[in-house]
């Protein structure tokens, strides 16, 4: 039976050392049917959250909400565009924990019902561009959980491995996540400082001077740590309207090397939720649990007959011509660093270090029209001297071929 408000109220007497309680109520916003949980009154008029967990899996979320939440120091609060809850004690209750925090004010909005442009969406791609901004100490300093690519890859081909072998991942899925796992091109990205995953509803919301949605608080930091950035944006295949929005502002924002494979390596992440829940109910022997994933795994594959995860990918690991001049616009600059950072100063590209030889001046004009007329003397001089370095057909290699190649193709483009 669930605890009453009044009675998770008074163990916030006891979870908080000389608290008193004014009032308190059910809470809405951030509730978790998982959770018993209340709001109640301070008298210094602050509110706080009790949470008391019903089962051992929230009772070990609500334990690393604990770590996360006194990881995030005072200083580390001062990076974040938005606020977080403040641990404010613990006690037992009936054998189980129960978890005091700040009350964070605002509202949640579905994932399907954000809407696309300037507001909730935008403010969505910025608010996680600057978590994930956040120093690697903040996560390590805690001892929390670190992932590199090349475990991020191998765990999801674990995942498939298994859940293939149960015999109730479609063959068309089975294919599509192995050509994924299977693709570099997918997983050369660089490890952040990450939520973990949580869904649209960890986030907050408050109206601004225009009355447009924007991102004030963020409640759930239990997955706090290092790890593959995409997986705190797999939600967005349930916001197909704001999708492309929180995306380009996430780019706008971040700080961080582009990264092409970014969308469809959350889409795989939101895809094989499916086989972690089938995985889960064999596991835990739940035969209803099982059948359910099943059937989510039969619906997802007829919804993606006609949707190649890897088609919007750069191929061969690098994008045409239009690609090369996107990324310098993005970072015009030489990178004269040895290894790869997540910023990067630069000296500016001068304009003759753009023009080619025999080709367009700064100004537009052609080499060959702003060098000073030639005489008949130095016509013959140069005629002579050409004929004496005149070059021979080279034999091109394989590598040559190849680039020739992507740049015919990219010019077809």
């Amino acid at each position: 039976m669930a605890r009453s408000p009044l009675t998770l109220a008074a163990a916030v007497t006891a979870a908080v050392p000389g608290a008193e309680i004014d009032g308190t109520r059910r809470l809405t916003a951030g509730g978790d049917e998982r959770y018993d949980s209340a709001v109640a009154t301070l008298a210094d008029g602050r509110e706080a959250v009790i949470r008391v967990p019903s089962d051992d899996e929230a009772d070990q979320e609500l334990a690393a909400q604990v770590v996360a939440l006194h990881a995030l120091t005072a200083g580390v609060r001062r990076m974040l565009p938005v606020d977080a809850p403040e641990f404010l004690g613990q006690t037992g209750l009936d054998g189980s924990r129960a978890v005091v925090t700040t009350m964070l004010p605002g509202y949640q909005i579905d994932a399907a019902a954000i809407p696309p442009g300037d507001g909730a969406a935008r403010s969505l791609g910025r608010t996680l561009a600057a978590i994930h901004a956040l120093p690697a100490s903040v996560v390590r300093a805690a001892g929390l959980r670190e992932r590199t690519a090349a475990e991020v890859r191998s765990d999801a081909g674990r995942v498939l491995d298994r859940a293939a072998a149960s015999g109730h991942v479609p063959v068309r899925l089975t294919v599509r996540w192995r050509e994924a796992v299977d693709d570099d091109r997918l997983w050369s990205f660089e490890p952040a400082v990450v939520l973990g995953g949580v869904g649209a509803a960890a986030f907050l919301y408050g109206d601004d001077e225009r009355g447009a949605p924007t991102v004030t608080g963020v409640y759930d930091w239990h997955g706090l740590a290092i790890d593959d950035p995409a997986v705190d944006l797999k939600w967005l295949s349930t916001a197909p309207e704001a999708e492309e929005h929180v995306l380009a502002a996430y780019a706008d924002a971040s700080h961080r090397a582009p990264d092409p494979a970014f969308a469809a390596r959350s889409r795989l992440h939101a895809e094989m939720e499916f086989a972690r829940w089938l995985l889960h109910g064999a596991d835990a022997h739940r035969d209803d649990i099982v059948r359910d994933a099943a059937a989510l795994l039969d619906a997802l594959a007829q919804d993606v007959r006609d949707y190649g995860l890897l088609d919007d990918l750069p191929r061969n690991g690098s994008g045409g011509v239009d690609d090369a001049i996107a990324l310098l616009g993005r970072f015009p600059g030489r990178a004269e660093q040895q290894h790869p950072a997540t910023s990067m100063e630069t000296d500016a590209y001068a304009p003759e270090d753009l023009a080619f030889a025999g080709g367009w001046h700064a100004d537009g004009a052609r080499e060959e029209d702003a060098a000073p007329e030639r005489t008949a003397a130095d016509e013959e001089e140069h005629r002579v001297a050409q004929s004496e370095n005149e070059t021979q057909p080279v034999e091109l290699g394989e590598f040559e071929r190849d680039v020739l190649a992507d740049g015919a193709d990219a010019s077809d483009r």
